[in-house]
């Protein structure tokens, strides 16, 4: 294709609308989100700061941007994450270092960077760049995912086993398992979604799984959440206290809650209410009715992501679209089966409710990445 061709195709492609359905669902469960963090937040922010709305004004403000950034990402010719996969990888390990050095410890982590106005979690980079570099590599070479005999099956995985390895290990520095858990997820799905054959899926899955397993009993810090996972009541009053505060907040929400804003849990009985554990707010006030349609919300958008990344135009656009639709899928489980206890604390947050400013604004990015994508299916094009 020659360079007028090449402008012919991208002025064609840029013709199209973005995904309708998929723009509202986002905005809306902003919206929501926006909504449960005020009423989760505002009686901590009271006694911390005076100020009731002082979460909820920087997350709005935060919101406006993050859509504002879906937006202008949704513009881009989608092609161009080729280019930019490698400089965000490069970004993304070097935040990994720095972060060892210079990052804020909270709760026996090093995983954030203070820039003063606003942190930003290295991670967050790590688990875009590793979807954009991926879906580069496997579009660029799909015969390395076709391989059937060991050796070249090993060969051609080998480049992206050693990302994976070389990036879990900065993360189990801070620690961040549950970090480390959702980009070895998301690289097994775009690794299975690139062509390669079940029996390397599982092994390369059964590898970090074991490697996990070491990793975790060698770690006293994820050795006391597994131990407190297990039984959080045996240290009420020390490190189960939490998940303990949670299970009330989501057992007394019954039905259909105790109301919107009528939380008790949030009056400095479950810790950072407005954080990680907004969703354990959702069901005390909204019930389990209300946090069903929560997650059906999600869930629509989840299918509706990988409705656009079975219709978009190549190979690389639908590893994109899967990558980011698949980490949206596995973080928003992890959130709700932490508040559960259905797995032990792990200090991942819940995309578009919980508080924090850089973390959303890169989700929305990732969500104008689905859209950018969407702009350009067969589907939309004259």
């Amino acid at each position: 294709m020659n360079i007028e061709q090449a402008k012919r195709e991208l002025s064609r492609t840029e013709k199209g609308p973005m995904d309708l359905p998929f723009a509202l669902l986002v905005v809306l469960l902003n919206g929501i989100g926006l909504v449960m963090m005020f009423s989760a937040s505002y009686a901590l922010a009271a006694s911390k700061t005076s100020t009731p709305a002082f979460y909820v004004m920087r997350q709005g403000v935060f919101m406006v941007m993050g859509i504002a950034v879906m937006l202008m990402v949704s513009r881009f010719n989608y092609a161009y994450f080729r280019a930019l996969s490698l400089p965000a990888m490069g970004v993304a390990l070097v935040l990994l270092v720095v972060v060892l050095f210079v990052g804020s410890d909270e709760e026996e982590a090093v995983r954030w960077i203070n820039f003063g106005i606003f942190n930003i979690q290295p991670s967050e980079i790590a688990k875009a760049a590793v979807i954009m570099l991926f879906a580069t590599m496997i579009s660029a070479h799909p015969e390395r995912m076709a391989q059937t005999k060991l050796l070249p099956s090993l060969r051609g995985i080998a480049p992206y086993v050693g990302i994976l390895i070389l990036i879990a290990g900065l993360m189990a520095l801070q620690p961040h398992f549950s970090g480390i858990i959702l980009i070895l997820s998301v690289g097994a799905v775009m690794l299975y979604m690139g062509g390669l054959a079940y029996r390397w899926i599982a092994l390369v899955g059964a590898a970090g799984a074991g490697a996990m397993a070491i990793l975790i009993s060698a770690t006293d810090y994820a050795r006391a959440r597994i131990e407190i996972w297990q039984d959080p009541w045996s240290d009420l009053r020390g490190k189960g206290w939490q998940t303990v505060q949670s299970l009330y907040a989501v057992a007394s929400g019954g039905w259909f809650g105790l109301g919107l804003g009528q939380s008790r849990q949030k009056y400095s009985y479950l810790p950072a209410p407005h954080n990680d554990f907004v969703f354990a707010i959702v069901c005390e006030e909204l019930g389990l009715v209300g946090a069903l349609i929560v997650l059906f919300l999600f869930l629509l958008l989840i299918i509706r992501g990988y409705w656009i990344a079975l219709h978009a135009r190549d190979r690389f656009g639908t590893l994109l679209v899967s990558g980011v639709t698949t980490l949206l899928a596995i973080q928003t489980f992890l959130n709700v089966a932490v508040v559960t206890n259905l797995i032990p604390v792990t200090g991942i947050s819940m995309p578009f409710f919980s508080y924090g400013g850089s973390s959303l604004v890169i989700q929305m990015a990732e969500m104008g990445i689905v859209l950018a994508v969407s702009r350009q299916m067969p589907a939309y094009t004259p």
